[in-house]
């Protein structure tokens, strides 16, 4: 494991003792790491948090990838909880998919 995604694995685990979180986890994407947070169903991101993620490069992936709508980390709903997703700018296309033919 690396540096950065053990930083973000703590970061997770820092994340899901906020109220508001109900849970936080590193993924990777195709070519990207990211962090994955679970917002309570009626939370919205608190400022605080936004803040933390940002300071630790996480944007949010509809901002990044540029797939429009007005929440830029917003994913999805899930049952009791709302999913928004964060890429790590810092490390972004350092990782590698493959592809089996």
């Amino acid at each position: 494991m690396s540096d950065r995604e053990a930083a973000l694995r703590d970061l997770a685990a820092r994340l899901r003792e906020d109220d508001a979180v109900s849970d936080a986890f590193v993924a990777k994407s195709f070519t990207d790491q990211q962090l994955i947070l679970d917002l309570e169903d009626d939370a919205s991101l608190p400022r605080e948090l936004a803040d933390l993620l940002a300071a630790h490069d996480l944007r949010g992936a509809n901002e990044v990838y540029g797939s429009g709508g007005s929440d830029p980390s917003f994913a999805g709903d899930l049952e009791g909880a709302t999913r928004h997703q964060f890429v790590d700018t810092r490390t972004r296309g350092d990782h590698q998919s493959y592809v089996v033919d």
